[in-house]
């Protein structure tokens, strides 16, 4: 593959004389380094003879950035923002917090809506209004404005209602649901085809009344647990199961798929404080919406098999998913053990106050019975 203004054109799809700054930083970055700083004089030349010589400062930032990138030195972001410094391309993230999903991830929407953004750029450098050399010069006041105008834009109506950020961020959400419902049948699925060939754990009647009694108080208080709980299965209307079975389950089920977040109002920025720190319970809520549906099985799983006086400590379910021959994983990365294990010590203790294991970590009888039921139904509900 040869980097010279054919190469250029067919990579962008347009005629030499309409190649843009952002065309020939993408051809430049899309062979090696090496290859594009030796083809930079020829196709610099090639572009003159065509009438589109683009600029000084642009050539010399584009002999730059290859050079760090052929040395090594070049990060990610400095080749990011070279690229961003063409004028027409679109900034990865934005002053907003916005972030374009990576070009092999846009769905459709995304899709259109980024070649709008290249489009309404090329239209504002024509008009003089984006400076692409003090851009690639680095200067300040420029990048901010920018910046801002790319903001602008994503968040002003289309002609068609549609706001470019708002439909981007509804697409990936789509998306994101999409995949999570996939993965989470695929794990039910592997669930009811283990449990299928496992014993049926005895029914412990004694115990679950025993530990919904206990629930039904731990309900009513304020704080942890209660306030954890309630959030994880949905019950901050006050309003409990009659059943005994049915709210025991109803618990166990949210701990591996929390319902609703702390319904506490007045802290409702908490998430968006990027220098405070989270509340415990938050803190134990973002846990659990961490742990894969993998890992649940792999935990789950092991310990229907082994049956009540299992040690259920994090420690050894961070082991359990890390040997587990249910899903694939690596077994002897310390650096995953440590994070699986640093989430489960969100789940145990919960785990505690339903009577799944004992104040020991052990596995009950209940926990024994309760848990392979509990997330069927977390991973069954509509």
């Amino acid at each position: 593959m040869s980097l010279d203004l054919d190469f250029a054109v067919n990579h962008s799809g347009r005629p030499a004389t309409a190649l843009t700054r952002r065309d020939v930083a993408r051809a430049l970055l899309a062979v090696p380094s090496g290859q594009a700083l030796v083809s930079l004089p020829d196709l610099r030349r090639e572009l003159l003879a065509a009438g589109n010589p683009l600029s000084v400062t642009f050539w010399e930032s584009a002999k730059s950035i290859l050079a760090r990138i052929e040395s090594g030195v070049a990060t990610v972001g400095d080749v990011q923002r070279w690229l961003e410094s063409s004028g027409t391309e679109p900034i990865l993230l934005t002053r907003s917090y916005f972030v374009w999903p990576d070009e092999s991830e846009r769905g459709p929407v995304a899709t259109e809506m980024y070649e709008r953004m290249v489009e309404f750029l090329e239209q504002r450098v024509a008009a003089g209004e984006i400076d692409a050399d003090a851009l690639a010069a680095g200067d300040t006041d420029a990048r901010h404005a920018y910046e801002e105008l790319q903001d602008r834009w994503l968040g002003t109506p289309l002609p068609d209602g549609r706001v470019p950020s708002v439909v981007v961020s509804d697409e990936q959400d789509q998306e994101l649901f999409a995949a999570w419902d996939e993965e989470e049948a695929f794990a039910l699925s592997e669930l009811r085809r283990v449990l299928e060939g496992l014993p049926e754990p005895p029914f412990p009647a004694a115990d679950l009344r025993s530990a919904a009694g206990r629930l039904r108080v731990t309900l009513t208080q304020t704080g942890y647990p209660g306030n954890v709980l309630r959030a994880c299965a949905g019950l901050d209307d006050g309003i409990l199961p009659e059943r005994d079975e049915d709210l025991w389950l109803a618990v166990a089920a949210g701990i591996s798929a929390p319902i609703s977040d702390l319904p506490d109002e007045e802290d409702a920025a908490r998430f968006f404080d990027m220098e405070g720190e989270l509340s415990h319970e938050d803190s134990i809520l973002a846990s659990l919406c961490a742990i894969h549906h993998a890992d649940w099985l792999a935990a789950v799983t092991a310990l229907a098999r082994y049956g009540p006086g299992v040690l259920a400590s994090p420690e050894r379910i961070a082991r359990f998913i890390a040997d587990s021959e249910d899903i694939d994983v690596e077994p002897d990365e310390p650096e995953d053990l440590e994070a699986t294990e640093m989430l489960f010590t969100a789940v145990t203790p919960l785990w505690a106050h339903l009577g799944i294991v004992d104040k020991a970590e052990v596995l009950t009888p209940l926990g024994w019975w309760g848990l392979p039921k509990a997330l069927e139904r977390a991973w069954s509900a509509d």
